[in-house]
């Protein structure tokens, strides 16, 4: 997709349309106003009589509109003067250049939208963006057109996004006016500066979540290759942290498998590894670490009844009075030395 921001020019138009009819392909004329859309659509059969043209707008009627659309997708016209009815739900893989004649007279989203259109199929797309020469523009469309002939690429529209809350302002949520020049803060700390203010309004205590230290001799990470994005990894790996229940977490593999395909097996593992720090979390663990042959669970309070009960189940486990913790044996964990029972205290006179 080649981007072009510019005066409108009565050669240019002539040499891009003309351009597009040597490749046989379509283009669509961007003409906004539907009083004066049949002017237009005479005034580009003046400039290029080889071109056969139509016209298309919401006024027409329902079956008119349906035979103008059919007659372009099946190539009975050259070039489409219409309004920005086109804007959505429109594949036309031959129509790779678009002219819109007022681009400062449009939106930053629906010009973006506009563009879409074209570069459907793997020939070389063109979309101009006019404006008049003899007005001047005003801060806000030239800040708009900069934007769009700035990010042209594909995934571009992020930035298009980013930089459109930053003209209009991303809102005040409290009110009815336009605030904020969201790209100082950033999206996400913007929304949580807000939910924090809402929180203190209210006077609502802010909701804590427990921090788990999980330290297992497991592969569970997310690799490069599956997702290439450094801010879209850091944003998953955050995501898994703060997971509450098992559907949370089915939620995230749904989503991984959408978006980045099949997970391999550590990017599994990690999701068993956020399914065991939901489970820690309810019961109120802050650490599960391995400690020679042992894995560490802590804090733990456990009454002698249940003390008597995990010593039967596994012999080996050791109750830790001071800090509140557990050992529990890793069953074929072998090579590391038994933990003597003097570096442990006494629980109600059983060393444990």
């Amino acid at each position: 997709m080649l981007t072009y921001v510019g005066g409108y020019e009565d050669r240019q138009v002539v040499a891009a349309v003309r351009r597009e009819l040597l490749r046989d392909g379509q283009v669509f004329y961007i003409h906004n106003r539907v009083q004066s859309i049949e002017k237009a659509a005479a005034r580009i059969r003046e400039l290029v009589p080889e071109a056969r043209v139509a016209t298309a707008h919401g006024q027409m009627g329902e079956a008119q509109l349906e035979r103008v659309m059919l007659d372009f997708w099946e190539k009975r016209f050259d070039v489409l003067v219409c309004t920005t009815i086109v804007e959505s739900g429109l594949d036309v893989s031959n129509a790779n250049t678009m002219i819109i004649e007022r681009a400062d007279t449009l939106g930053l989203s629906q010009l973006h939208q506009l563009r879409g259109r074209v570069g459907r199929s793997r020939e070389r797309a063109y979309a101009y963006f006019l404006y008049p020469t003899e007005k001047p523009l005003t801060e806000t469309a030239h800040e708009r057109l900069a934007t769009l002939a700035q990010h042209s690429d594909l995934g571009g529209g992020m930035a298009i996004a980013m930089k459109d809350l930053e003209i209009r302002g991303a809102g005040n949520l409290l009110g009815g006016e336009q605030s904020g020049h969201i790209a100082d803060v950033g999206f996400d700390l913007y929304v949580r500066l807000v939910g924090e203010a809402v929180r203190d309004f209210r006077h609502d205590a802010p909701e804590q979540l427990e921090e788990v230290r999980i330290e297992l001799p497991v592969d569970a990470h997310l690799p490069h290759d599956y997702i290439p994005s450094e801010r879209l990894r850091l944003e998953m790996y955050k995501r898994l942290a703060e997971v509450r229940t098992d559907a949370d977490v089915d939620e995230i593999r749904e989503e991984l498998d959408d978006r980045y395909g099949e997970p391999p097996e550590p990017v599994v593992a990690l999701m068993l590894v956020a399914r065991f720090r939901a489970r820690a979390r309810q019961a109120g663990l802050k650490e599960i670490t391995v400690v020679g042959k042992n894995v560490r669970f802590a804090p733990v309070t456990l009454p002698e009844s249940r003390t008597l009960r995990l010593q039967r189940l596994y012999p080996k486990s050791l109750v830790k009075a001071q800090v509140e913790a557990v050992l529990v044996p890793v069953p074929g964990r072998r090579g590391s030395a038994p933990v003597r029972s003097r570096e442990w205290p006494c629980l109600n006179g059983r060393a444990v």
